[in-house]
């Protein structure tokens, strides 16, 4: 598994100062003690690699938590070291642009959606092709992906899992209180779709005027068409099935049945939560004694199968960084660590473990039923991702939150539920944003 690693290792400047067999990890079968309770001990003949990392949160633990199992293996195997740069998340671009400029340090930020393909026309980020061998069979299961973010026969956004899973958070009491079907198990039987969705909806609030949902609705209905808006860069908006989302929101809307107060947790009495699943962890410790499950966006009418909403996990390299051997380490620790038998475990753990505070208050955690399903969401099902929220803020930003300062994105995805406009009308304003963006957009080859 690791030998084209070897190999590349042997091509940079890095491998020179670091010896070689140091920066080999151990055979999973050599590990008799998880990797995270271990101590990072660094070999006193290789030299400790360290990367600067911009971010709002740190990749070091905090007090009371474990390190990661990727981040105990960069330390402990790599001899690697992370030092964290705060970075405010709204101005991420600005200050990553100004460390470039001014020689600060930075080597390393994590990917969003909102990253590529701008952030590599805009000079923030380089390729990782020199420091990763794609060929190696670690990476199988995601060229795919790793295509998808190829600028000019490059890859600068190498994905080692999903994360950020859009799904519908809901309390099986409630279903059961209310007489309603377990969603889940509609989605084990291919019975999960928007009909059932919408028909759950309205049983639940002839029993209990009111919302029965909120989040972020709109994205996941749009995506479980499977359609991207920018699918190849090029424009998708007249797409039949696009359309039929955006009238399946009016209908919701129509009806009552959302709510756009934004809430941090599933509510009590709100049927469905449309929020990424960290937003499960949150929901399972402010309400330990809900029954909480999470499933995919139901079916849309004419797709063949269910599609999962979301983003990829990766790191990225920032442009001037003499580092890039060591993020691609880090890199490397981290598909390990989601794919990699010896080290899945310790990684479920890690979830099921969950956070706590400093004062010892659980923060968030996972249930094993959970953990197994979403697991299997991101092996079973397409993800959906699309180029135009990595197309700069007019396709993708909320500028002042009007609808008059939303990119195009933001439009398709709320502004019939959350600013009253209709169908038509977004469609005649968003096309010639989107042609116009296109027409001026470098292609990605």
């Amino acid at each position: 598994m690791l030998t084209g690693f070897m190999s590349l290792l042997c091509m940079t400047a890095c491998a020179k100062e670091i010896p070689q067999d140091s920066l080999i990890p151990e055979s999973p079968e050599s590990q008799t003690e998880p990797i995270a309770e271990a101590e990072a001990e660094p070999d006193s003949a290789g030299t400790v690699e360290e990367i600067y990392w911009l971010s709002d949160y740190d990749l070091n633990p905090i007090q009371g938590q474990q390190r990661s199992t990727a981040l105990a293996l960069f330390e402990d195997q790599y001899h690697g070291k992370i030092t964290w740069i705060w970075c405010d998340p709204e101005l991420k671009s600005e200050t990553l642009t100004s460390r470039i400029q001014s020689g600060e340090p930075v080597d390393m930020v994590s990917y969003d959606m909102t990253d590529f393909p701008v952030g590599v026309l805009e000079n923030q980020y380089q390729p990782l092709d020199a420091y990763l061998d794609l060929t190696d069979p670690i990476w199988n299961d995601m060229q795919g992906a790793i295509e998808n973010y190829a600028y000019q026969g490059e890859h600068y956004v190498i994905p080692y899992a999903t994360e950020n899973n859009l799904l519908l958070i809901y309390d099986r009491n409630l279903c059961q209180e209310n007489s309603l079907a377990d969603p889940y198990a509609l989605y084990q039987s291919g019975e999960w779709t928007w009909d059932t969705f919408q028909k759950m909806m309205q049983e639940f609030v002839a029993k209990n005027p009111g919302y029965c949902i909120s989040g972020n609705i709109g994205r996941g209905i749009l995506q479980s068409t499977g359609v991207k808006i920018l699918g190849g860069y090029e424009n998708h908006l007249n797409d039949p099935a696009v359309a039929a989302a955006e009238n399946f929101l009016q209908e919701i809307s129509d009806a009552e049945l959302y709510t756009p107060e934004f809430y941090s947790n599933a509510q009590e009495n709100i049927l469905f939560y449309a929020m990424e699943d960290w937003a499960l962890d949150r929901s399972n410790a402010m309400n330990p004694d809900a029954d909480y499950m999470a499933v995919p966006f139901p079916k849309a009418p004419d797709a063949e199968q269910y599609y999962l909403s979301g983003t990829h996990e990766a790191k990225m390299l920032v442009k001037n960084s003499t580092k890039g051997n060591a993020v691609a380490a880090y890199i490397y620790c981290e598909r390990l660590a989601h794919t990699d038998p010896a080290y899945q475990e310790s990684t479920k753990q890690n979830a099921l473990t969950g956070q706590t505070s400093a004062a010892g208050q659980v923060l968030s955690y996972r249930t094993e039923e959970q953990y197994n399903a979403i697991r299997s969401y991101q092996t079973d099902l397409e993800l959906i991702t699309d180029p135009g929220y990595g197309m700069g803020s007019i396709l993708y930003g909320n500028g002042e939150y009007t609808y008059e300062t939303k990119g195009v994105m933001n439009r398709l995805e709320e502004s019939i539920l959350k600013d009253q406009k209709t169908w038509e009308k977004i469609l005649a304003d968003c096309q010639p944003l989107l042609d116009t963006a296109l027409e001026n957009y470098d292609k990605v080859s």
